[in-house]
Parts: structure tokens; C-alpha cells; sequence
């Protein structure tokens, strides 16, 4: 991929992940023009973006993916040679309670944007050279035993509406690469933490409950495993992926951090009680861990992920840097510092 001139469209920008990517792509390639497309809907925020959005080369476009006029203007409007997708619904407790909003999203969303990306890069002339970065999540693979990992090979054997219409949304964009022979590739990650995470999300949701000294819910018997991977790690991920990765690939990213849901509480609890000891004792707290409390097990929900991403350490010399324990204790502090600015 060339470094020196691209126009990049990112959808989904002002999301976690989105807001966290650009941040850092934005200044490692100030030749790039970077398009961020977001709806702004509760999961989005510009706020996300306060470092970035005075940059030259970043503009923001306010919208929805699956709105074809939309979509078509910008891609007439700016020269794109590439894009990276992140716009999604993403939470499975919504798919669960109402899934259209996730196919609309995530399927006819994602279909909006091959198809104007294959026309206006077919008129070009630069389909096979133009990449189009599909974002993902281990969640298509289904779920896992005591043992095992997912690969680039496990078959996609998605639970919740969520993560079907993310496998869905995968098989599209295989279907524009092998028929159009488009410039795609796909990447999966494993369970992504860090600053700028909504709340709704579990280890916001853990901190949040824990500063107002509300009960801690974790379903079932907390001992579903999840692999945690630093949000900035990820980036660094995709940025490998995009400017490397084989087109029609996909890529696992993993954080090598298997733990149970009850651990990852546990954990945050016992951070907090050092950090927030006031709060604690105005309580009644011996410990945070005490507002830990086990509530009805969710629909479809998968006991265990791990990702196996060998190919991706191999081919790129990628790692993860950022231990869970440190990355707890610095995404805590981040959330502290906001809840204390909130709440004075």
C-alpha cells in the first residue's frame, strides 16, 4: 500500500475503536486525508475526537453507511483509495432485545459501501489496488471448549444476532473480493478494552457500578472467558493489516489475555479499593468486590473465546505490548479521572 497519498474513508470513527484508530493514525501519517463517516448514535460521541478534529487532514462527515445517496456522494466527492470499516451495532444484550438495527447496520450497511467503493474504484480503474479493510470480531467463530483457539480457518458458527450479521457482513465483503476482485481483507479481534469504551460494555460497566456503589452484574456464574486486547495494541494491529495483509486474508488479533469475566471484576475491584478508598468506606465497603452479584444468564451466551494469531505475529512481527495488568490499571485511572470530573 503507498504511504505518501492516500484519502482514506473510516466509518464508524467516532466509536471505541474508531475514535482510538484514527487518533493514532492521524498523526503517524499526516499525508494521509482521513473521512471519518459516524451516525453519532449513542455509541458514538465527537468527543472521541477532540485531539484530532483541528488537523488539516481530517473532516468529519455526519451520516449513516447504509444511506446509498450518501455513500455515493463522498465516494464521487473524494478521490478514496481506501477504506476501513468500522461502523457497526456492536452490543449483543441490544441484538438480543432487537436485532433489525444490526442488519441494517451491519449487513446493509456494509453492502452500501462495497458497492459504491467497487463502482466508483471500477471507474478509476484502481479495484484491484484500492483496499477495502473489513473490522470484525472473534465473536463469527461461535464458541469454544476448555481448550482450543480460533483460526483464520474456524468456520463461522455465529450465536446472537450480533455476531450473525457481523459474519454476514464478512461473507459480503469475501463475496466483493472473489467475484469483483476487489482488494479486501478482514480482521478479528478478540474482546478490546481501554479509554473511550461506552459504558455499557463490561469493564466500564464494572468501574461505573463500582464508583456509584451499585450492585456489579455479571451473568450467570462469571466464569464465561473472554481474551482481552488493549485498544491500542489493536490499532497498531490494523495498521499492519491494512498496508501489509494479503488481499483476501483475514487476520486474527488476539491480546493473549484469557480471563474469566469474575477474574477481570476481581481484578477491577481490587485496583479500585486502592485507588478510591474514600469512596469505599463511605459505603460500608470492606472491599468493592462486595457489590459483585451474579444475575440470569444471558441468551446465547458463549462460555469461551481465545484467538489464535500466529499468522498475524509471522507475517507482520506484530505482538500485543500492553500486559492486562497494566492496561486495567491505566483504562481504571482514565475512567476515574472522568468520573470525578462528571461527579465534582
Amino acid at each position: 500500500m503507498n504511504k505518501h497519498k492516500q484519502t482514506i474513508l473510516i466509518t464508524g470513527g467516532a466509536g471505541f475503536i474508531g475514535a482510538n484508530f484514527i487518533t493514532y493514525f492521524v498523526k503517524k501519517y499526516p499525508n494521509y486525508h482521513l473521512l471519518n463517516l459516524d451516525l453519532l448514535t449513542y455509541a458514538g460521541s465527537q468527543d472521541n475526537l477532540a485531539e484530532v478534529e483541528h488537523l488539516p487532514n481530517y473532516q468529519f462527515f455526519h451520516g449513516d453507511i447504509a444511506d446509498e445517496q450518501l455513500v455515493h456522494d463522498i465516494f464521487s466527492d473524494y478521490p478514496i483509495t481506501g477504506v476501513i470499516h468500522f461502523a457497526a451495532e456492536s452490543h449483543v444484550d441490544r441484538s438480543i432485545q432487537s436485532a433489525k438495527s444490526f442488519v441494517t447496520t451491519n449487513v446493509l450497511g456494509t453492502f452500501t459501501l462495497l458497492n459504491a467503493a467497487k463502482d466508483a474504484w471500477q471507474n478509476q480503474g484502481t479495484l484491484f489496488e484500492n483496499r477495502f479493510h473489513q473490522i470484525s470480531t472473534d465473536e463469527v467463530y461461535g464458541a469454544l471448549g476448555e481448550k482450543g483457539q480460533f483460526t483464520e480457518e474456524t468456520p463461522y458458527d455465529p450465536r446472537n444476532p450480533y455476531s450473525a450479521s457481523k459474519a454476514g457482513a464478512n461473507m459480503l465483503v469475501k463475496s466483493f473480493g472473489y467475484t469483483h476482485g476487489m482488494n479486501i481483507i478482514i480482521s478479528s479481534s478478540s474482546n478490546n478494552y481501554g479509554p473511550m469504551q461506552h459504558h455499557e460494555k463490561l469493564i466500564p460497566t464494572i468501574i461505573s457500578n463500582a464508583l456509584a456503589c451499585r450492585p456489579i452484574p455479571l451473568y450467570g456464574d462469571g466464569q464465561n472467558v473472554r481474551d482481552w486486547l488493549h485498544v491500542k495494541d489493536h490499532c497498531r494491529a490494523l495498521d499492519n493489516i491494512y498496508h501489509h495483509g494479503k488481499t483476501l486474508n483475514t487476520y486474527n488479533v488476539g491480546g493473549g489475555n484469557e480471563k474469566a469475566n469474575i477474574d477481570v471484576a476481581v481484578a477491577i475491584c481490587e485496583i479500585l479499593d486502592q485507588l478510591r478508598p474514600t469512596v469505599r468506606k463511605n459505603a460500608n465497603l470492606s472491599s468493592f468486590k462486595e457489590l459483585i452479584t451474579f444475575t440470569e444468564d444471558r441468551l446465547g451466551h458463549d462460555r469461551r473465546y481465545a484467538i489464535d494469531d500466529t499468522k498475524l505475529r509471522q507475517e507482520m512481527g506484530w505482538k500485543p505490548k500492553i500486559h492486562l495488568d497494566t492496561g486495567l490499571k491505566e483504562t481504571i485511572e482514565w475512567y476515574v479521572e472522568k468520573w470525578d470530573r462528571i461527579t465534582l
